[in-house]
């Protein structure tokens, strides 16, 4: 008897986590690979179905029901928007090609920063906040906005991509190929670039590199200072936007939350009316997955006639991710 099965798969810049779910969206295992970004979008893309289908073969006679997916950029079926940390991943016909990999799944799909949020409106730091802020500092940077209950998508599915924003008055009217955007400065990866230049290192260090070396390294020291500031500065001017209730911060780079908390909250206490609660993410990790794992359950309510209970054996009640983008086949 085949045993009906969920997949939740996160695409990232630096790492692919998946994890396989039943239909109420108790997770029954899950994994993380390197996404090998170095070797292109085709790559990645196969090395992150390669790990699902490695967890599905650890259930007796799978049936996939929904694939749920969080990725960077904005998916849609034969693109995915504002993706530039992986080569070639703007290209993929990404909702194809996952149908393709799963056939008879349905596809639901949404950029991580708003799974994210999802996930922590619904189950974690953003719960009954209204508004509130997801604030992602991965590989990349972004924000997803929650405004009663509900992540704003906006026009073009873009809402709270704060990586595109200027970073100076001369940068007006400038194209985005003629300026570096926000992105370029306040990410893990150009922390990562910074600080190599910054230390002299003969290889490119990580973002965790070099917070850690920060701490005997002045000059390593100020490169994190100016990232911070510079961070802050974008953060008050998006919090004097929304006057949030509450801004959840998530993401690889949250490993060093000590050095990054002081700076951003002294920001925000200093030039914010009303300043909002600043707080580490109950999820600051695996959110995003835990959204695609949610989508996945949502995707498959109309075809089993399943109710969500909860999710990941740990969380309350789901509500709709109203920022997917769902396909079926």
């Amino acid at each position: 008897m085949s045993t009906t099965v969920l997949l939740g798969i996160d695409f990232g810049g630096t790492k692919i986590a998946v994890a396989v779910a039943d239909p109420s969206g108790h997770r029954l295992g899950s994994a993380t690979v390197n996404s090998a970004g170095e070797l292109g979008a085709r790559a990645a893309f196969g090395r992150g179905v390669t790990a699902a289908r490695a967890l599905l073969a650890q259930v007796s006679q799978p049936q996939v029901a929904a694939v749920g997916v969080a990725t960077f950029g904005i998916p849609f079926e034969d693109r995915v928007e504002l993706a530039p940390a992986i080569d070639g991943w703007g290209e993929l016909a990404l909702g194809r090609e996952l149908r393709a990999a799963f056939p008879g799944a349905q596809i639901a799909m949404a950029t991580d920063a708003k799974a994210a949020a999802r996930a922590e409106a619904t189950w974690g730091a953003l719960a009954g906040c209204d508004p509130g802020i997801y604030l992602n500092l991965g590989t990349g940077l972004s924000a997803a906005i929650v405004i009663g209950g509900r992540v704003i998508m906006g026009r073009h599915g873009a809402a709270g991509e704060i990586g595109y924003n200027l970073r100076a008055v001369g940068e007006v009217g400038l194209a985005l190929a003629d300026r570096v955007p926000l992105e370029g400065m306040v990410s893990a990866r150009a922390l990562g670039k910074r600080a190599t230049s910054a230390a002299g290192s003969p290889r490119e260090l990580s973002a965790a590199e070099a917070f850690e070396a920060s701490a005997r390294d002045q000059a390593l020291d100020d490169v994190i200072d100016e990232f911070v500031a510079e961070l802050a500065f974008h953060l008050v001017n998006l919090a004097n936007c929304i006057d949030p209730a509450r801004i959840a911060v998530g993401g690889g780079m949250t490993g060093s939350w000590d050095r990054l908390q002081p700076g951003l909250e002294r920001a925000l206490q200093a030039a914010v009316p009303f300043p909002p609660q600043l707080v580490l993410a109950e999820f600051p990790f695996d959110a995003p997955l835990i959204g695609a794992v949610a989508l996945a359950v949502e995707a498959a309510q109309a075809r089993l006639g399943t109710v969500t209970n909860h999710l990941d054996g740990r969380h309350g009640p789901g509500r709709p991710l109203n920022n997917a983008h769902t396909t079926k086949d």
